[in-house]
């Protein structure tokens, strides 16, 4: 399936975002430990959670995580330490994306997985059963969901778990956002240096918890209106004391021209104002999902730019460093991948014609990181746009509500 997407030059919305699939996900797997005994609200409505939560109601002798990530890791986790025996599987391009380390990790815990295919990618087959727990090395410069996975289910081996990682670590706030849910629901963490984490064995404990809008998705309204020529987005759900670290998306677009403003509990009113940088560069480590949107948006608006810290964009849903270079060329951008870990842009262009279509790679980023690119031109034409359900299944919806035209291609 394909649609053309037009964009009005004035951006003025109201936006319901959808909730955080990466605290949800994380959620899901304590309340699960706590035996139930968390109320979740607020959970997110998109495909990678539904996964989640079909896989952990439902164990079954095959556990088809589709495209999920994230699933995959804290369930191989997860299983790893529960008492079934299943099959972890995914799309073909889940059987492409290394899971080695964390595999390694949980060998050394003592589980019992082994590779049904290829040695280090899906599928696995968990024999799953009460694991004595210890020490391990894992390196940080990878994923961090490894880490997330082992910290989550670490209480409920019998000794408890010391995680020593090695080397630069990405996406530290995401294992922050895993300390924290640890903690609020009672699991004592040690942290004796950056590099380490002490899990003492525990139950979680009961509660409930509301679980607040995500900012990632918040990204690309800040770059339809960075590209807009005026306009106003009010972004509803979000938090200015804010567990997830692309939050940081607020100071991201701040030179860009964009202001936030906080009007109460859970409310942002994002404003325009003139860009005060001709060139940026920034290390995006702590937040690599925002990278797409970074690089498009600067793109668009004339500024060269040098983004790094994005090794980890290798391994996703796609390249996603190869995928930007390649659909960025569509609009005539010669975008530059140095060392496997930066996107840069000095300027240079390339010869396009005027029939814009991209390919979304399978890719929920690479749909929405491209889409606001549809203001510059008369007409966008995206393939497989569906691939916003993984995580923000109303994105089209809510683009409709401020005030873009969406029909299916003809082409």
């Amino acid at each position: 399936m394909k649609i053309d997407l037009t964009l009005p030059r004035q951006i003025y919305a109201n936006v319901n975002l959808p909730a955080s699939k990466s605290i949800s996900n994380r959620m899901l797997i304590i309340q699960k430990l706590s035996g139930g005994k968390i109320e979740l609200s607020n959970i997110s409505q998109c495909d990678d959670t539904f996964v989640m939560e079909k896989a952990l109601e439902m164990p079954s002798d095959v556990t088809d995580i589709k495209a999920a990530g994230t699933a995959m890791r804290f369930l191989t986790a997860y299983f790893a330490n529960s008492p079934i025996e299943t099959i972890m599987t995914g799309t073909e391009r889940m059987k492409n994306r290394p899971i080695d380390i964390l595999v390694k990790s949980l060998h050394h815990v003592g589980a019992d997985i082994s590779y049904i295919d290829r040695e280090g990618f899906p599928p696995l087959r968990i024999k799953g059963k009460q694991l004595p727990g210890g020490t391990v090395s894992m390196p940080g410069n990878v994923s961090s969901q490894f880490i997330s996975a082992m910290l989550m289910v670490a209480p409920a081996f019998t000794h408890g778990v010391t995680i020593m990682m090695q080397g630069e670590v990405v996406s530290r706030p995401y294992i922050n956002i895993t300390l924290n849910l640890m903690r609020r629901f009672g699991i004592r963490i040690e942290e004796p240096d950056k590099y380490t984490f002490v899990v003492y064995p525990g139950k979680y404990g009961e509660g409930s918890y509301t679980i607040e809008n995500d900012w990632s998705a918040a990204s690309y309204w800040y770059e339809l209106l960075a590209l807009a020529d005026k306009g106003e987005v009010t972004l509803n759900g979000l938090y200015e004391n804010s567990l997830q670290g692309d939050s940081c998306v607020k100071e991201l677009f701040e030179p860009l021209g964009i202001k936030t403003t906080f009007k109460d509990n859970a409310t942002v009113v994002l404003t325009k104002e003139n860009p005060t940088i001709e060139r940026y560069e920034a290390d995006l480590n702590h937040c690599p999902d925002l990278a797409q949107t970074m690089a498009a948006t600067c793109c668009a608006m004339n500024i060269p730019f040098s983004f790094s810290g994005l090794q980890n964009l290798r391994i996703k849903e796609t390249d996603r460093l190869a995928a930007m270079k390649q659909e960025l060329a569509t609009f005539g951008y010669d975008i530059d991948v140095l060392n496997g870990n930066t996107l840069c842009w000095t300027g240079k262009t390339l010869d396009t014609n005027s029939d814009y279509e991209i390919f979304t790679h399978e890719d929920h980023r690479m749909a929405m990181s491209l889409a606001p690119l549809a203001i510059l031109t008369n007409k966008l034409t995206i393939n497989d746009p569906h691939v916003v359900s993984k995580s923000y299944p109303n994105f089209w919806n809510e683009l409709k509500q401020a005030g873009a035209t969406i029909f299916r291609s003809t082409k």
